[in-house]
């Protein structure tokens, strides 16, 4: 079952297009990243989701049904600065919350328990840190219990004592069973925290699915030769090559993750006819598969 499915959906403001035809699906039970440069059109796309903006084209499917207002109540969310009153407790400010969603008081104590905060209810919201705040933001988000939680830039403005808390609970709310789909710029975030990830460019979708499929962390060996032409030529025979490319002089040969052999390059080249004046494997990072798939 697909929480989430977006086809061809698109937002146009005047002649700037936030979005140009996205799609993708988010299954259930997954952490789900929606990763990119700031200006990508992640909020943009959560907006839409959301039912707070309205797209120019395309639409998107909810629990695999045409979205309902039902539907948005079964969705937890956190899109904006939280915005709690600062004189009244976490208790107290939790209460009005479930006041407005139009759900009872009896989860609050669970939720505070959830978000570890069940020790500071009682004191005023503006001695939080802002951690803490954040961490009440997604308490606010669980009220009523939703299987599916909609974060955007959850850990945007945090120290990295607050980035860990807030990356610890995620994973905390997907070991329960919960569906998260989260906005951020941050490649980190996704590889720490995502099961899948789709990651946006100027409002193009240049890649989804696996994290593990979308950052495959591939050997590159850069190989160097006086005779290039005739390197280039024998080196597409070797065996369990992926892909060659030509950079800055050199030829990068690119192998499945653990599989390249240096000694097995350097003998084939030379049984060919051709000696290596440079041979050196690297691994490909996730930084470098980010930069490729953003700015390609």
């Amino acid at each position: 079952m697909a929480i989430l499915s977006v086809e061809n959906l698109s937002k146009n403001y005047g002649h700037i297009k936030a979005l140009k035809g996205i799609s993708f699906s988010v299954p259930k039970g997954s952490v789900f990243g929606i990763l990119g440069p700031n200006g990508s059109g992640k909020t943009t796309m959560l907006g839409i989701v959301m039912s707070i903006l309205k797209p120019s084209g395309g639409g998107y499917k909810l629990f695999d049904e045409e979205p309902r207002d039902e539907h948005r109540k079964m969705i937890g969310t956190l899109l904006e600065t939280p915005n709690f009153y600062h004189y009244l407790s976490a208790v107290q400010n939790l209460k009005i919350t479930a006041a407005i969603k139009g759900h009872g008081e009896e989860d609050i104590e669970q939720v505070l328990h959830t978000v570890d905060l069940y020790k500071r209810k009682d004191s005023p919201f503006s001695s939080y840190s802002l951690g803490m705040k954040q961490r009440l933001a997604i308490g606010a988000a669980l009220l009523g219990g939703p299987d599916v939680l909609v974060f955007d830039e959850p850990t945007n403005g945090l120290d990295p004592v607050g980035i860990a808390e807030i990356r610890s609970l995620i994973k905390q709310l997907a070991q329960q069973g919960k569906t998260i789909i989260m906005a951020s710029h941050l490649l980190d975030e996704v590889e720490k925290v995502c099961t899948h990830v789709a990651i946006l460019k100027q409002g193009d979708l240049v890649a989804s699915g696996n994290v593990d499929e979308i950052f495959v962390n591939d050997d590159m060996v850069e190989l160097g030769a006086a005779n290039s032409a005739k390197l280039k030529e024998l080196i597409n025979a070797l065996p369990g090559l992926s892909r060659t490319k030509e950079e800055e002089g050199k030829l990068i040969l690119y192998f499945p993750p653990g599989t390249a052999n240096l000694e097995s390059i350097n003998q084939h080249c030379f049984n060919n006819g051709v000696v290596l004046n440079h041979i050196q494997v690297k691994r490909k990072s996730l930084e470098s598969k980010f930069f490729e798939l953003t700015n390609s």
